[in-house]
């Protein structure tokens, strides 16, 4: 029997389909790339934000509907909504034949055998806090970039977030695990990879943190460039400051969320730390690394954010000129602790403040890339560009899209590309001979 996953959200979900399809093959089953030739059809899904979910829905009515010609297809949910909602989705949708949650992938092989038999909806969303998933090695779909999770879960419970309700607490994975997981990947001809966790910088197994974990990782040979996401501010030391600075294989890049530009904010958000630390910590990685491209995620809006509140915001992002940030109006999620405040700004507001940090963001971003103009990128060559099949696009070693005329030999190769252009969110060039 064929199976397909459709996956929405973060490189987390990204990294957790692979590994689905791993459990699923080994039991058996074969990955498909074709909808029309699926037996069974799995969502992964983010329940991060509301609009997120509700497009999943959409989508599961939408293929539910190839059952009235297919008798024998299963539709079944899986991820974070399915941890979230549990039995509820086959409410929401009678045709949904199962919902499993993060913990409970192994499961899969016998829940569908077991519709198969009965034709009965099952769901399995029990938590456990101790599964990692050890000894699974994805089947990975992009055979140029790894996902490789070291933990799972989460301990910080900022008020506005939903994942440590639907991932659990934290764990993480023996460092053996994780470095057997990189090795399997340079074996395969994957050059990159990227340590995955809902906050690595807190990644502990025994006396390895997060720093010594990126020591041993850099050793590896058949990898040349390590990413990592997402760190937490509170929780970025000096120790993972020089360690990015002073071993190779580190890229220079790392996405430091700041949520707010406002310590009141901070504090009713639970992120404990205040916008003096955030910045000290700016400061200490540009020390080190001076072109480091630093991105963030920022939320306007949040319940009870005045307009001076969010001016501190819009001056912060002033001061610390990002390479790019993902932008968000808050979106209450039920059973956090701030979709519960009665302070909630009006939709109208929330969508004005956005707008702005936008504006202010684009034009930075512009800059920012217009000054790599004339610089000398290394470029991991991943494919044809999207709109011009004579030109090929990889990611320079600051994450920034990188276009230029190649060809198909190229794929997979490093190349050194010299920046004639920026054009929006990507630069563009010539390749160096």
């Amino acid at each position: 029997m064929k199976f397909i996953i459709e996956t929405y959200g973060c490189q987390m979900n990204v990294a957790d389909s692979e590994m689905i399809s791993t459990i699923m093959e080994n039991s058996g089953y074969e990955l498909t790339d074709s909808v029309d030739d699926a037996d069974i059809i799995m969502f992964n899904t983010c329940s991060v934000r509301q609009n997120a979910e509700d497009r999943v829905i959409g989508r599961i009515s939408n293929e539910v509907a190839r059952k009235f010609n297919n008798k024998q297809l299963i539709v079944g949910v899986v991820g974070c909504m399915a941890q979230r909602l549990g039995k509820e989705l086959n409410e929401i949708n009678s045709k949904i034949d199962f919902v499993v949650g993060v913990d409970n992938y192994f499961q899969l092989p016998q829940i569908i055998e077991q519709i198969y038999n009965k034709r009965d909806f099952v769901y399995s969303v029990e938590m456990n806090h101790q599964e990692i998933y050890n000894e699974v090695y994805p089947v990975r779909k992009n055979n140029l970039n790894a996902f490789v999770t070291i933990m799972r879960g989460c301990n910080n419970f900022c008020t506005y977030c939903i994942v440590p309700y639907v991932r659990g607490r934290e764990r993480s994975r023996s460092i053996d695990e994780v470095l057997n997981e990189i090795r399997f990947a340079g074996e395969n001809g994957i050059q990159e990879v990227t340590l995955l966790g809902q906050n690595v910088n807190s990644y502990l197994w025994k006396d390895i943190n997060f720093p010594k974990l990126l020591q041993q990782a850099n050793k590896i040979d058949n990898i040349k460039r390590i990413r990592f996401v997402t760190s937490h501010p509170k929780d970025l030391s000096d120790e993972l400051i020089e360690t990015m600075a002073n071993y190779d294989k580190i890229c220079e890049h790392i996405h430091l969320p700041v949520q707010s530009g406002n310590n009141e904010i901070l504090k009713m958000m639970n992120r404990n730390y205040t916008v003096e630390h955030y910045l000290n910590r700016i400061n200490k990685l540009r020390e080190l690394m001076p072109d480091i491209a630093i991105t963030t995620d920022v939320i306007a809006g949040f319940p009870g954010e005045s307009n001076e509140q969010f001016m501190d915001t819009y001056k912060l992002m002033e001061e610390v000129r990002y390479d790019f940030a993902f932008m968000f109006k808050y979106s209450p999620r039920t059973g956090t602790k701030a979709a519960d405040y009665s302070n909630q700004i009006d939709e109208e507001i929330r969508l004005q403040r956005l707008q702005k940090l936008i504006d202010l963001q684009t034009e930075i971003t512009h800059e920012k890339y217009k000054n790599q103009i004339g610089q000398i990128k290394e470029v991991y060559v991943e494919g044809p560009s999207k709109k011009d099949i004579n030109e090929y696009s990889g990611k320079s070693r600051d994450f920034k899209i990188t276009i230029f005329p190649g060809d198909e030999s190229l794929v997979g190769k490093f190349v050194d590309v010299k920046v004639e252009e920026a054009a929006g969110w990507t630069l563009k060039g010539h390749i160096i001979k």
